[in-house]
Parts: structure tokens; C-alpha cells; sequence
């Protein structure tokens, strides 16, 4: 049975709806619950170890943010996956994105600064644990944490909640598709990803917007055309 959790400042404690609506989003996220698959109520309860409560608020959540789909007189399913809606995702998360970074760069502090280049250095660390075969759940995961913490960071300093909502709720959009094909990669079919970011980083903090939203653009991009093509279409957005 899941306990409610101290959050990460110790105080106070994560609801069971809180705890519940983190698991499933994992879940889905990673792959473990399919794409279009019926998530019964009574499944879910004996899964997760929650009641029916806290397990309708967090599937109500995940509707909002998309992972999820509430069919009528069915209950709710999993999100189903499509290249179409990878791409409308991609592109709908450098609109939002490259604004926020141009704020970024106009607003951020020193702090941000600081914020960034440890958040591409944790990053860093990862890229050169990652072993010499294919990657396996628990490379998949940690790298999968950084490079969100990552971009987070990039665009923490814009001042709008509204952009930095949106952002994440595109980033799970996302890394759903991130997560689908990243175990599939092979050491030569490997971008050099930690320059990719280095160079994001530098042209941010140097503040050369015009730069830096241009690498964030093509970033995304060739990480789009790569996922479209571990799906077998090889369609470009």
C-alpha cells in the first residue's frame, strides 16, 4: 500500500493522489502502460495500492496534460502515440520554448547562470556513464532526469509561469516518444548530444538569443527526425 511521502524539503507530506497521479505519469511515460490501454479503476487500485479517489483525481490530471484520453461510458485509456502528434508536440514546444528563452536571456541572473551550467555539468556526467552497448532501464531513466533538468534550467529565469507550465506539460508530451526509442540506440547511431547542450548552454549564457534559440530549434528538430524514424516512417515534421 502507498503511505503519503515527505517532499523533497521535508516538510509536510505528498497526498496519495499526489503519489498515485507521479506513478502513473511515470508509467506512462515510460512505456510501461501501452499506449491506448484501458486503465480500469479496479486494476489501477490493486496496481497502485490507492482508492478510487485519489486514483480519479490523478487520471483527471493526466487528461489535462494529455497522457491521458477519457472515453465516454469506457472510463479512461492511455494517450495513444502518432508521429503526427509527436511533431505537433516538437513544434508546439519550440513556440513556447524559444519565447521563454529569449525572456531567459534578457532576465536571467547571476543565479541562473549558475543554475544552468551546474544543470549541463550533471548532464555531462551522465553522457560519459552511458555504456558501450544498447542502454537499459536504468541509464534511460537517469539521463531521461538530467536532460529535463536541463532544459528546465535553460528557461527558468523567463518570468511566466503560463510558459514554464506549458513547457513541461510539452516536455511529458514528448518524452514519451524520447523514451520509446532511446533503448534502441546504438553507440554509432549516437549524435554527439553533449556538445549539442555545451553549445546551448554557451550561446545562452553568452546571451546570444538569436543563437542559442537557433540551436534549440535544431536540437528538437533532429530529435524529431530520429524518432520518427525508429517509428519506421522516416517522415520529417
Amino acid at each position: 500500500m502507498l503511505t503519503a511521502h515527505c517532499n523533497r524539503d521535508g516538510f509536510g507530506a505528498m497526498t496519495l493522489s499526489e503519489q498515485v497521479y507521479q506513478d502513473l505519469r511515470r508509467d506512462i511515460v515510460s512505456g510501461v502502460l501501452e499506449p491506448r490501454l484501458p486503465l480500469r479503476l479496479d486494476r489501477l487500485k490493486t496496481r497502485y495500492g490507492v482508492g478510487f479517489s485519489p486514483l480519479r483525481e490523478a487520471l483527471s490530471r493526466l487528461q489535462s496534460e494529455r497522457l491521458v484520453d477519457a472515453v465516454a461510458l469506457r472510463g479512461f485509456t492511455v494517450a495513444p502515440m502518432s508521429i503526427d502528434k509527436m511533431w505537433d508536440a516538437i513544434n508546439t514546444r519550440l513556440l513556447i520554448e524559444t519565447d521563454a528563452l529569449r525572456r531567459a536571456i534578457d532576465k536571467g541572473d547571476d543565479r541562473w547562470e549558475a543554475t544552468l551550467v551546474a544543470a549541463m555539468h550533471a548532464l555531462s556526467l551522465q553522457y560519459r556513464r552511458l555504456p558501450d552497448g544498447p542502454l537499459k532501464e536504468p541509464q534511460t531513466e537517469a539521463l531521461r532526469q538530467r536532460h529535463q533538468e536541463f532544459h528546465a534550467a535553460l528557461i527558468s529565469a523567463c518570468g511566466s509561469d503560463w510558459l514554464l507550465d506549458f513547457a513541461e506539460k510539452l516536455t511529458l508530451a514528448t518524452e514519451r516518444y524520447r523514451h520509446t526509442t532511446m533503448h534502441r540506440l546504438i553507440p554509432e547511431q549516437r549524435r554527439d548530444l553533449d556538445a549539442e547542450h555545451r553549445a546551448l548552454m554557451e550561446a545562452a549564457v553568452a546571451r546570444d538569443a538569436d543563437r542559442a534559440c537557433g540551436l534549440l530549434t535544431e536540437h528538437y528538430t533532429l530529435t524529431g527526425r530520429h524518432m520518427a524514424a525508429q517509428f519506421g516512417t522516416g517522415q520529417a515534421g
